[in-house]
């Protein structure tokens, strides 16, 4: 049978969410809310049956064998009728990612197609309380022990952890190697005996973060995806995917732009200064929008670019929207409230702003390299 081009898959994608809008859960975004985990699988199993799951990913793996220019047509597809693309971005995106470039053809068969059919939940096990924006410095151990490694320290900052059945885990295997050459990257199946995941309560009232404690977790050698040591490359091009991803949210934060604009003509006149920034934000948005059409359909060290401008346009969306509401953005329960107190989390979500820059500094423009402590 022959693959339909990329303008007939986008057709049939549009057609089949027109269809299904109605019924359809709302866009949350790259990460699931942990209580959307039912409504969440079920999206993911109607979207497997209609073909539109882990659309570049191979056949015998429970994808559809297409290009990643189908699956950025898909992508494309959901923000415009506001809807997610994909359970959550973790296991269809960042695991799916690191499997299919690293995982031993059993451990593509055994993850690959259940992720796809929305049949498991995935998170993200990097982040530790000393080991953020600087990850290499973690120091959760994972001990060879015969057939199994032993692990034990803490996580934190996992979107859905108490919602997931599995992880993928960066870990020290060699505490005497340089930083950068003793992780090891693991998938972790969630249930294991000495896991624990703790609620993280935010600002804004939820709790979408764990932290999640490891003693003694046991984890099968089999679980070790890539060479033993050589978790950080895994982890790289796990986190290249990830500000991927992010940057195609391009279309998405347009909208939320457009939503701006209709409120500011609803309230009728502006003061000047409101109305400046509105305009900034418009011009940042059409930018950004161009840039991420440039990049096209793959992640690469470029995501970086829109991931920081990205998250800085959140920040002033939301501030230029409590700014028009004045004294009343004080309120709790006023809607750029909200969006102000969740803003700053743009810049720390998926490598911190921070980081973005010394990516772009060092690796796009070839910048002579931060200096390290010691």
């Amino acid at each position: 049978m022959t693959a339909p081009t990329v303008e007939e898959f986008a057709a049939r994608a549009r057609a089949w969410l027109a269809e299904n809008k109605a019924t359809a859960p709302p866009d949350w975004g790259p990460i699931m809310p942990p209580e959307r985990r039912e409504q969440g699988m079920e999206w993911q199993r109607r979207i497997h049956d209609a073909g539109f799951a882990g659309i570049h990913w191979p056949v015998e793996y429970g994808g559809q064998g297409l290009t990643p220019a189908h699956a950025a047509a898909w992508t494309l597809a959901c923000a415009e009728q506001q809807v997610p693309s994909v359970l959550n971005m973790v296991g269809l995106v960042l695991a799916a990612g690191s499997l299919l470039l690293y995982g031993t053809e059993e451990q593509k068969l055994e993850h690959l197609p259940r992720t796809a059919r929305g049949d498991v939940v995935w998170c993200q096990l990097f982040s530790e309380p000393g080991a953020g924006s600087d990850l290499a410095s973690l120091s959760t151990r994972a001990e060879r022990d015969g057939d199994v490694y032993v692990v034990n320290g803490q996580k934190v900052w996992c979107s859905g952890g108490r919602a997931s059945d599995w992880g993928i885990l960066m870990a020290r295997t060699d505490p005497h190697a340089p930083k950068h050459k003793g992780i090891s990257f693991f998938v972790v199946d969630m249930a294991s005996e000495g896991i624990e995941c703790r609620p993280l309560r935010q600002m804004t009232g939820g709790a979408e973060f764990d932290e999640v404690f490891l003693t003694d977790v046991r984890i099968p050698a089999t679980n070790l995806l890539g060479p033993e040591n050589e978790g950080w490359r895994v982890g790289m091009t796990t986190l290249t995917n990830e500000r991927g991803h992010i940057g195609s949210g391009t279309l998405a934060l347009e909208r939320r732009v457009e939503g701006l604009l209709k409120e500011a003509r609803e309230a009728g006149p502006m003061h000047p200064v409101h109305r400046d920034r509105l305009i900034r934000c418009v011009m940042q948005a059409k930018v950004l929008l161009a840039m991420g059409q440039r990049q096209g359909p793959q992640a690469s060290i470029a995501s970086s670019l829109l991931k920081l401008a990205i998250s800085e346009l959140t920040i002033a969306i939301a501030d230029a929207r409590a700014g028009r509401a004045g004294m009343a953005a004080t309120l709790a329960d006023h809607p750029a409230a909200a969006n102000l107190v969740a803003s700053p989390g743009a810049k720390l979500g998926g490598g911190t702003s921070e980081v973005q820059r010394n990516i772009i500094g060092e690796m796009i423009l070839g910048l002579p390299k931060e200096p390290k402590p010691g």
